[in-house]
């Protein structure tokens, strides 16, 4: 069984990961400088020790080593220096420094000479006379105030390094709290959505990539949102829309059962009808359900009221009617046959009389009115809000009308349409659709 890779937050992978190539970086800068340094440091003082060999030779007599006598130091010399002269065999004639200088005695070869002499930096400088090279000038400083002129310099560019990457750190931990928080945002959010909250809002954090993540978070919600919506309503639906037809087909059959004499096989014939009536209910309402965008094709209205016509008888007369050329109309089929199956039981069901369902050209759209001779409605009742009652067909005897007029209206507005109540008394619902725009004409090439 293959382990578990262990994750580390993103916060601290950035943090050390900033850090360290800042420490890299500085290191790789300050050990060169520090070697660089040291060296500099160690050629000023020897370039001071080679300055004031040469003086001290340019003013000491040249038979020192014949009659040796006190030194006479130049004005200005640094008072740490330690002076001597020195013969060529290497041995001091007067003056400080050791008995015996290796340094002095290779000045026999009239040039300057630099040695580490018992911790001490040695410069010697030979002291020309008429017989040549007799004796030398030797001028020694501590090695160790060399060495703690270096050691400052090191601490403070430690010091500089230091300060270097304490900001790094900061500005690591500053930039990493910047790019994890909107990812932790985003966590919350997804957690959240997997809750079952599709209100959930992605905060704009200033980073692109976040921020475009949020944005497909909050589209994905409100999907998920929708389509849960869809499907919770459908069952809704699916039991408003199926009651009265449903109903039509029992009271058919047991009232074929009830009589005597009546004829069986038109009973039946009725039933299958509005069987396959409902089986084409279902399966629009199913396509209403499922469909998450607009899914719009040319309507066939002359083919949609040859349905009606052949639509199951409920007990009342339906005339069907076009007036004169119809306009073209793109729109979902499912969810116009939804709208008029709506407004036909409405009317057979709170209303009375004949059911007339007509259609017509209103220029710039079509528009089909359903009415019928019953009384209406107040026209202060707000019949198109969606309301739950427990009665039969579309809102018992309460005077309301449930939710088929606010599915119908929804399904209406959803296709770019409007429903709406044209006369209260008696009724006239006109369904409203916008007419298709004609293509455009390609570009004449007459005349080009």
């Amino acid at each position: 069984m293959d382990a578990v890779p262990r994750t580390a937050p993103l916060r601290r992978r950035l943090l050390v990961t900033i850090a360290g190539i800042t420490a890299v970086a500085v290191l790789l800068l300050i050990v060169p400088l520090a070697v660089a340094v040291q060296r500099l440091y160690r050629s000023e003082a020897q370039t001071k020790l080679e300055r004031d060999a040469t003086r001290v030779a340019a003013t000491a007599p040249d038979d020192e080593a014949r009659h040796p006598r006190p030194i006479e130091l130049p004005e200005g010399l640094n008072e740490r220096l330690r002076v001597g002269i020195y013969g060529i065999d290497g041995r001091r004639l007067t003056g400080e420094g050791p008995p015996y200088s290796r340094a002095a005695a290779q000045a026999s070869d009239g040039r300057l000479h630099q040695r580490d002499e018992h911790g001490r930096l040695v410069v010697t400088a030979p002291i020309p006379s008429d017989e040549g090279v007799t004796s030398a000038a030797r001028v020694s400083m501590p090695e160790r105030a060399v060495a703690r002129r270096i050691e400052r310099a090191w601490w403070v560019m430690a010091a500089f390094a230091l300060l270097i990457v304490g900001l790094a750190v900061f500005v690591a931990r500053y930039q990493s709290r910047r790019l994890a928080r909107p990812l932790e945002r985003l966590t919350l959010a997804a957690q959240a959505l997997g809750d079952g909250d599709f209100t959930v809002r992605a905060q704009s954090s200033g980073v692109l990539e976040a921020d475009e993540a949020g944005r497909a978070l909050e589209v994905t919600a409100r999907r998920l949102g929708s389509m849960l919506d869809r499907e919770r309503a459908f069952s809704a639906d699916v039991s408003h829309q199926l009651r009265t037809p449903l109903t039509g087909l029992l009271l058919g059959l047991e009232s074929a059962l009830e009589r005597p004499g009546a004829d069986l096989a038109a009973a039946v014939r009725t039933a299958v009808r509005r069987g396959e009536h409902l089986r084409d209910i279902i399966d629009d309402l199913l396509s209403l359900a499922r469909d998450a965008g607009p899914n719009r094709e040319r309507l066939d209205v002359p083919g949609m009221l040859e349905e009606l016509r052949r639509r199951p008888p409920a007990g009342r007369p339906l005339e069907v009617a076009a007036r004169g050329p119809l306009p073209e109309v793109h729109a979902s089929a499912s969810a116009v046959r939804q709208i008029l199956g709506v407004l036909l039981d409405n009317a057979q069901v709170h209303g009375a009389g004949r059911v007339t369902v007509e259609a017509s050209d209103i220029g710039g759209g079509l528009a089909i009115d359903v009415s019928d001779e019953g009384p209406g409605v107040t026209e202060t009742e707000d019949i198109f809000a969606r309301r739950h009652s427990g009665g039969d067909g579309d809102g018992g005897r309460d005077g309301g009308h449930g939710i088929g007029l606010a599915l119908a209206r929804a399904l209406a507005e959803a296709e770019g349409g409007r429903l709406v109540l044209r006369r209260p008394s008696p009724p006239i619902f006109t369904l409203l659709l916008p007419a298709s725009e004609p293509p455009s004409e390609p570009p004449s090439d007459e005349g080009a």
